[in-house]
């Protein structure tokens, strides 16, 4: 049995109609659109592990493996692609700076938040997927998709501010060809709007000039370096927060995924966070960041309207192959941020209102006052990035944010339905 039915004819998707997880088009056109999630988790995925001491091309390397296991473990029935987290720069540069940990006292961190992911998904697909549902409800589970996509807009601007011209000239090919083109030309918006930006500033000179030199120095071929982890008790309370940050991400991927393509995934829970989890601990485990599902990449979704786990498969197997040449992953890097930043500032917006759009599925009553003060100030917070000093632990807005609205919100929630009760009786 094929892994994936061909779509339609194979060679152009039907008019406004949704590619779904176990569809594919024809190769070539799968390739595209899988080059496009490539682009969009590139930056990202190769910034993270600069920022926290680990092997660019390792992370690489193991993005793209552990995507290949997600993809395994949940039966091609979830798109996505695991990237390098954002949200574990902060706790791990403090457990480098404050608790002293090395590069592979890090990487053990990793590991465990990756092996406590995965207990949470058994727990999951053993009791039900209405144990997460009770503490995850739609009205949470929005409000973190649409934090995560405001919490990337000050990342996006500030690209986009560097290189004006080339952003605008991204971000205009990606906008009209969404809306102008029913074709596959908007459907490949993105791919083409980065091309268009790329050319230009290659044109008039505007690629950074020491990212040019990486290029043509890099070799073809080397090996990703491996590093092997150890397990410092002084690292925990740094990292496994986290846990709770990595379980929100992935279900707020699910929930996005199914309000775009209108596909029930609740079913796959477990699934996702087991291969969630296991991707992160694999990752952990040989010298790679903790991977997470990608905002962008759910962007891309969004906007090409493409949901088939062929196009990730594609991604992840181009990943592993960048990892093996420097030269390819210099080249990518040439890519300039004002361009960047022009592609991400319509896919962070198109995923923020994912999440308005997961609360108007749900009938979410803003005049409930729970509603408006919780997920209002966790917004805001994560949104503003208001960092809070805890001792010598840093905890980034987008992570107190996400752990407040998990953690707080079902407490004031009985609370409040407590009092509702007690004065009605």
């Amino acid at each position: 049995m094929a892994l994936w039915t061909v779509h339609g004819n194979g060679r152009r998707p039907v008019p406004d109609a949704v590619v779904a997880s176990g569809e594919r088009l024809s190769w070539p056109l799968t390739v595209g659109f899988g080059l496009q999630h490539l682009l969009a988790m590139f930056g990202t995925t190769t910034l993270v592990p600069l920022l926290t001491g680990f092997p660019v091309t390792t992370t690489l390397l193991l993005s793209g493996l552990g995507t290949l296991l997600f993809l395994l473990l949940t039966r091609n029935r979830v798109p996505s692609y695991l990237g390098a987290s954002v949200a574990f720069v902060v706790p791990l540069g403090a457990a480098a700076d404050e608790a002293g940990a090395s590069p592979s006292a890090l990487l053990g961190g990793v590991m465990v938040v990756g092996l406590v992911v995965i207990a949470v998904g058994v727990a999951v697909k053993a009791l039900g997927v209405r144990l997460l549902e009770s503490a995850m409800p739609p009205v949470v589970t929005g409000a973190i998709v649409l934090m995560i996509g405001l919490s990337l807009a000050p990342q996006s601007v500030s690209s986009f501010d560097q290189q004006r011209l080339p952003a605008a000239l991204t971000l205009g090919t990606v906008v009209l060809l969404t809306v102008i083109s029913r074709g596959m030309a908007g459907r490949a918006a993105v791919l083409i709007g980065v091309l268009v930006g790329w050319s230009y500033a290659a044109v008039a000179g505007e690629l950074a000039e020491e990212r040019v030199q990486e290029l043509a120095a890099a070799p073809w071929f080397g090996f990703p370096q491996l590093i092997a982890p150890q397990v410092h008790i002084s690292v925990m309370p740094f990292v496994l927060p986290l846990v709770i940050v990595l379980v929100a991400e992935h279900v707020a991927h699910l929930k996005a995924v199914a309000a775009m393509s209108g596909r029930d995934l609740d079913p796959h829970v477990g699934d996702a966070l087991i291969g969630g989890g296991l991707a992160t601990a694999l990752s952990g485990s040989a010298g790679g960041s903790a991977l997470s599902s990608y905002a962008a990449n759910i962007g891309v979704m969004a906007a090409t309207r493409v949901y088939s786990t062929a196009a990730c498969m594609v991604a992840a197997l181009a990943a592993i192959v960048l990892s093996f040449s420097p030269k390819l992953g210099a080249l990518i890097n040439t890519i300039p941020l004002g361009v960047l930043g022009g592609a991400t500032l319509v896919l962070f917006g198109l995923l923020a209102l994912v999440g308005a759009r997961i609360w108007l599925d749900a009938r979410v009553d803003f005049a409930d006052p729970v509603n408006l003060v919780v997920l209002g100030t966790a917004v805001i917070a994560g949104v503003g990035d208001l960092t809070l000093q805890v001792g010598e632990l840093r905890v980034t807005g987008m992570v107190w944010g996400s752990v407040g609205i998990v953690l707080v919100y079902p407490l004031l929630r009985r609370l409040a339905d407590a009092r509702n009760a007690a004065q009605q009786s």
